[in-house]
């Protein structure tokens, strides 16, 4: 353990810290170097995502000292930007998510910002929705996703609704790098009813203006039977109230909420791993929708900005991959514009490079436009932005993510999981009044365009040794380029950090329109493609591998001898 985090470890030990369970936590680690080392080696780090971290004491955890430092930063950077600046603030159901959203509206009010906030949990789009709604100078949310229940964070959003620039966080960090974590720390207190004049309850007109937004993305039409046997579950979140008024707004009234999960609850109980992209967190809906013969499950995660899905197959029920579900909305919006006369000239999908390439297939045949963008929906809303400052939102139709995030209007600038539920409810009955079932029309979709295998395979490196391994292996895949994979040649490799694209004979192409970011994509023979990058969210190097061939099988069998080889190089 070094000098520097011995002192750091020291400092707040002997400070008297407000929060009793962190000075507890100090005391259990005394001693245990490794625990001290991995809470102070660093400070939290803020990126174009905020902050995200493990609740506990120390400089890298999530506490209320880190959510402060943070906010009295981002305070000063409002200041220096707006004469009278205002922020909008949401939070979820996470573990000292009201905490921090109190402290951050304290912090905010000492410095003079006028706070807005939401009286009681909200899913993350609400607050974009919110910020745009309101015309603040930015946004927080409070939340983690759909990490497991260890971990908070810290969201920042622009006034744009959408979350901050590469450049604005740069400026924020900045800002955040000048306060004193300690000396700095003094908020004025937030207690329930006695609010600092400076910090006002968001109205219920925004949230009603919310719904009615989410509700205008309709395009199911007249005469279509909404009598779906829906079975929806928050995962504990914040989707409950948002999610159920919107599907009953809109005609979806057979509604069964898993009990289990429809309270908040930041443990997750029945939920360790609260993400809608994998079973487990399905398997008590699951169970629910069995009994209620449903013809529908619908899982929000605890922010209600992912959505995921399972559909009646027989006796038994199919999930499908965000992928999945992107691929068939973008073909029923296409579809359904074209029919209601509602297709606007020039029309644009945005979606991320890790994303389904079969989306430009589907698209070019409408006619609409595929702009690809790095991962993360704040770069699908920034495509929003650019397109309404030239006066044309309107063009934009569709924007995914492979990780179950879906927008279907300009409305918001981040991914939606209320309009993601209404959209998939109604695309189920449009389908159903033709006598075809979800996976019916997937089948469709692949037999027209081609089957495409997406996959992702996660690996975890944790703590400060974790972190550099990482850094290591990104290193060894930029210097030692591979011929190919499972038989099939590189044909490019595009590195978006240095921002070049070089071909396997050595000619050089600029990547222009998109910011550096550590993400490697392998272009393989035969439409195939690799991509690497570390998550910016968690201590996880991602891969994904997109798999064409003739069939499922043959997908598989290549997708299996691709991951082999990319784990042994892993290696």
């Amino acid at each position: 353990m070094n000098t520097s985090v011995e002192n750091s470890y020291r400092d707040w030990c002997s400070r008297s810290l407000e929060d009793s369970a962190l000075t507890e936590e100090l005391q259990d680690i005394s001693g245990k170097d490794d625990e001290i080392n991995d809470r102070f080696y660093r400070d939290l780090q803020f990126g174009t995502g905020g902050l995200r971290g493990v609740l506990g004491a120390g400089t890298n955890r999530m506490n209320i000292y880190t959510v402060a430092k943070a906010t009295r930063g981002y305070a000063k950077y409002l200041l220096s930007k707006n004469e009278k600046p205002s922020v909008a603030i949401a939070y979820d159901s996470r573990i000292n998510s009201t905490l921090f959203a109190q402290t951050a509206a304290s912090v905010m009010a000492s410095c003079g910002v006028q706070v807005w906030i939401w009286p009681e949990l909200m899913p993350t789009p609400s607050l974009s929705f919110a910020v745009r709604y309101l015309h603040t100078s930015g946004g927080i949310v409070i939340t983690a996703s759909h990490n497991p229940a260890k971990y908070n964070g810290y969201k920042v959003y622009g006034p744009d609704g959408c979350q901050i620039t590469t450049e604005a966080a740069a400026e924020i960090f900045a800002s955040i790098r000048t306060v004193d974590i300690f000396k700095d720390y003094s908020p004025v207190k937030y207690e329930d009813g006695v609010k600092a004049e400076n910090i006002r309850i968001i109205p219920e007109e925004c949230f009603t203006s919310f719904i009615d937004a989410v509700s205008a993305q309709s395009l199911c039409g007249d005469g279509i039977n909404k009598n779906v046997k829906i079975v929806y579950t928050p995962l504990y979140g914040t989707g409950l109230k948002c999610v159920t008024t919107c599907l009953k707004q809109n005609g979806f009234t057979d509604i069964e909420t898993v009990k289990e999960q429809s309270h908040p609850d930041g443990n997750f109980p029945t939920c360790p791993y609260p993400n809608p992209e994998i079973r487990e967190a399905l398997e008590v809906g699951l169970k629910t929708a069995a009994e209620k013969n449903a013809d529908l499950l619908i899982a929000t995660d605890p922010d209600c900005d992912r959505v995921g899905i399972a559909v009646r197959k027989g006796n038994d029920f199919q999930l499908l991959t965000g992928n999945e579900v992107g691929l068939l909305l973008l073909d029923y919006v296409c579809k359904r514009r074209m029919a209601l006369h509602k297709m606007p000239q020039d029309p644009v999908c945005v979606k991320t490079i890790v994303t389904s390439d079969l989306a430009c297939k589907i698209a070019e045949n409408y006619g609409v436009q595929v702009i690809d963008v790095l991962t993360g929906f704040k770069f699908i809303g920034e495509q929003i932005g650019h397109l309404e400052a030239k006066g044309e939102e309107g063009r934009y139709i569709f924007g995914f993510e492979e990780s179950y995030g879906y927008l279907t209007g300009s409305y918001v600038r981040d991914k939606d999981a209320v309009d993601g539920s209404l959209m998939i409810a109604e695309m189920f009955a449009f389908y159903r009044a033709e006598g075809k079932s979800l996976p019916d029309v997937l089948d469709g979709l692949y037999e027209k365009y081609g089957y495409c295998l997406n996959t992702l395979h996660s690996f975890e490196f944790d703590g400060e040794s974790g972190f550099e391994k990482m850094q290591s292996i990104m290193k060894a895949f930029r210097t030692d380029v591979p011929e190919g994979f499972a038989g099939k040649k590189v044909l490019a490799v595009s590195d978006y950090e240095t921002q070049v694209t070089r071909e396997a004979g050595g000619k050089e192409e600029p990547i222009r329109g998109l910011p550096k970011s550590d993400v490697l994509k392998y272009r393989l023979e035969d439409g195939i493609s690799v991509v690497v990058r570390p998550s910016g969210t968690e201590p996880k190097l991602k891969i994904y591998i997109s798999t064409s061939a003739e069939n499922r099988n043959a997908a598989e069998t290549l997708e299996k001898k691709i991951t082999e080889e990319v784990g042994e190089r892993l290696k």
